[in-house]
């Protein structure tokens, strides 16, 4: 831990986060916003996948990054807690757990779901009267799903929706893409390829908005709710407590469809991180 007290005590503010294009804009506006309020900012963003960032923050290597509140479940081995269906709660369990076991502070999250969901592409939505889950499953007959093999396979995809919702989606309607991206079945769902026109998604990819894909709801709650926050230190937070009162007002700008946006800014038009985080943050 001599690495993250030693960066404290100098004044320096280790932050980090993973390797994926959200991970790296929520990143570069934690980075930003803190030195906006005076502190003196490490960077060391795009660390690496949830295992090797979480790690670092347990053995103090760095004292800061956005983590999604569902990803509790899986660090305190609780999945079938239902708490981690709901935001305020999952939000609330998480911090609890953390707090107590590695005196780490969960702070204000975004009202932003990044987890599994299923996206139609919109002209289809309009014209089968599509918003939610319940009527995707309705109108199978006329949709066929671009998705990997995960999302049809893992019980906590595909499936837990089928059992959430008292429904099968016949798997001759499925088109498997390889690979898993969900760029890859967006794309095939907006270009209608083998007649697909729907795809899986995540709740904030970038891509959903430009595509012309819309979310269907899952008023059901079968997925885990992921709204990411920062997680610090809490000896760090101690000592530079401004940090809490420099990040709530980003976090809690970062709605779905703002995060979507900005996403959209990175993976679609091609732009750095650290330049949308830059113009988000208004300088």
């Amino acid at each position: 831990m001599a690495q993250g007290t030693t960066q404290g005590r100098e004044g320096r503010i280790t932050v980090a986060s993973k390797i994926d294009t959200e991970g790296a804009l929520l990143g570069n506006l934690i980075v930003q916003a803190l030195r906006r309020a005076g502190l003196t900012v490490e960077p060391r963003l795009s660390l690496g996948p949830t295992r090797i960032v979480r790690g670092a923050l347990l053995a103090g290597e760095i004292d800061l990054y956005p983590e999604y509140t569902g990803n509790g479940a899986y660090f305190f081995e609780r999945l079938e807690d239902p708490a981690w269906r709901d935001g305020d709660q999952g939000a609330a369990l998480v911090a609890r757990l953390d707090l107590e076991a590695n005196r780490l502070v969960w702070l204000d999250r975004a009202r932003a779901n990044n987890t599994w969901a299923i996206a139609v592409r919109r002209d289809v939505a309009q014209r089968e009267g599509l918003t939610t889950l319940e009527q995707f499953f309705a109108k199978a007959g006329q949709l066929r799903l671009a998705a990997s093999a995960e999302f049809v396979e893992s019980p906590v995809a595909l499936p837990a929706f089928e059992r959430a919702y008292g429904a099968t989606f016949p798997r001759d309607r499925i088109t498997i893409l390889p690979g898993g991206d969900t760029a890859v079945t967006m794309r095939a769902a907006a270009q209608g390829l083998s007649g697909v026109n729907a795809a899986m998604v995540y709740g904030t990819d970038g891509a959903i908005q430009p595509l012309n894909l819309v979310v269907m709801q899952d008023n059901k709650q079968a997925q885990i709710v992921y709204e990411p926050a920062p997680v610090v230190r809490q000896a760090v937070l101690e000592r530079f407590p401004q940090i809490r009162t420099a990040l709530a007002p980003v976090f809690a700008g970062l709605t779905q469809e703002v995060l979507q946006r900005l996403n959209g800014q990175v993976a679609v038009e091609g732009r750095t991180p650290e330049a949308v985080a830059r113009a988000h943050l208004g300088t």
